[in-house]
């Protein structure tokens, strides 16, 4: 064997061809007679293992399927001897048999399941013959590899072709762009691949930023109006949790209030393209916090102008923990005075025990604040001294403050 096996590090797409190309050439001799057993073999497998090809393999379909895998054999052979062959040719073969296989009504699962099949069934045979001609073991472990990589490559092709297909008959634009939202928004997300050509097909510039912006309509609203908007915001407002997405935050974001008539509007943060979906949860969970009216209730409110906020009530039982360890003084306490020195203790700790200050807050005489912190001194003690704890104490008295419940004790 004439050439030493070097796996080169990936670089952008075409990681199968950078493998063929590390393994001896002469490999390509000895697997070039092999060719037809080997295509017949991953026939066979694909047909034993997806039910959905188990069947004559007739007319346009069938032929196209036995070329696709004769086609794939040849490439990675052709590959390994760095003959010019279809290697510019097999992307387009591979997209026209997602798009053959979605135009007969043919399932994409099952499609990559065959994909799948077809390179379990070429390592067994590649591992056979290996074994009976004594092939190193490096060798081998790169074949695996290119195998398997190759499969990836032609799979995420036939995905392409099939999404493509899939979009272009779906109808009009408008349901493209809807579709591609939906993709979007997908938990777990949808493949780059099959964003990438939804978007194509909706006509839509991938963008470098994406806003989402979940909308409510205002229950005083007998006919809600569409929202004004930019031809390019996918919009959504026909599902259970309408929202907008804005593929250019700083253009749509200014003056929303105005374009929303009817609706009540959360803004989630800004995100890359991929994680939409992060941006959609965060703007639904705003929009939570106004129904129950945690925040202020305007046209339009910024996720990120509540941050601290959704970080306190984020995990109900976390706060609960840190409420019995914090504020365990408050145990033996009256619900009646546990409310009072809670409020009294979490204006001391924002006006930094200025009592002028915590008096004007709480409305009472400030010789009552006296009393009070003095009560809260012989409770706490040290721990009013100490920073951390501090602000243990305060944070946990603020989410209360925010969902309306007592601290915990005798409730």
């Amino acid at each position: 064997m004439t050439r030493t096996i070097t796996v080169p590090h990936p670089r952008g797409t075409g990681r199968a061809q950078q493998l063929w190309c590390s393994l001896p050439t002469e490999l390509a001799r000895r697997f070039r007679a092999h060719a037809d057993p080997i295509a017949r073999r991953i026939l066979e497998e694909i047909q034993r293992a997806v039910p959905e090809y188990a069947k004559p393999l007739e007319g346009e379909f069938g032929k196209m399927i036995v070329l696709a895998i004769e086609q794939a054999v040849l490439s990675c052979i052709d590959s390994i001897d760095t003959v010019p062959s279809t290697e510019d040719n097999w992307p387009k073969l591979f997209r026209e048999v997602g798009k053959r296989v979605h135009h007969d009504g043919g399932s994409l699962n099952s499609l990559q399941a065959a994909y799948r099949a077809g390179g379990r069934a070429a390592w067994r045979y590649v591992a056979e013959l290996g074994q009976a001609h004594r092939f190193p073991a490096a060798v081998l472990c790169v074949g695996a590899e290119a195998i398997f990589a190759y499969v990836e490559e032609i799979s995420s092709y036939s995905v392409e072709g099939y999404t493509l297909a899939q979009a272009m008959a779906t109808g009009t634009l408008e349901r493209r762009r809807r579709r591609l939202l939906e993709l979007l928004l997908a938990s777990p997300p949808s493949s780059p691949a099959t964003i990438a050509t939804m978007a194509e097909a909706a006509k839509w510039a991938m963008p470098k930023w994406v806003t989402v912006v979940a909308l409510d309509p205002r229950s005083d609203q007998h006919l809600t109006p569409a929202p004004q908007v930019a031809d390019d915001v996918l919009l959504d407002l026909e599902g259970t949790e309408p929202c907008l997405l804005t593929p250019n935050p700083d253009r749509d974001l200014r003056g929303l209030e105005g374009r929303l008539p009817g609706w009540r509007a959360a803004v989630g943060p800004r995100v890359r393209p991929a994680d939409a979906a992060t941006s959609a949860r965060w703007a639904r969970r705003t929009l939570d916090l106004v129904r129950r009216g945690l925040v202020g209730d305007g046209a339009v409110t910024h996720t990120a102008d509540h941050l601290a906020t959704h970080w306190l009530l984020l995990d109900r039982f976390l706060l609960d923990e840190l409420s019995a360890k914090t504020l365990a003084p408050f145990a033996g306490l009256t619900v009646k005075q546990q409310v009072r020195l809670a409020d009294t203790l979490l204006s001391w700790l924002e006006h930094n025990g200025n009592t002028p200050d915590i008096a004007q807050a709480l409305g009472v005489h400030p010789q009552t604040v006296r009393y009070r912190v003095s009560q809260l001194s012989d409770l706490f003690g040290d721990r009013l001294t100490d920073p951390a704890q501090r602000l243990e104490i305060q944070m946990t008295l603020r989410a209360h403050q925010l969902l309306g419940t007592p601290p915990p004790g005798e409730q």
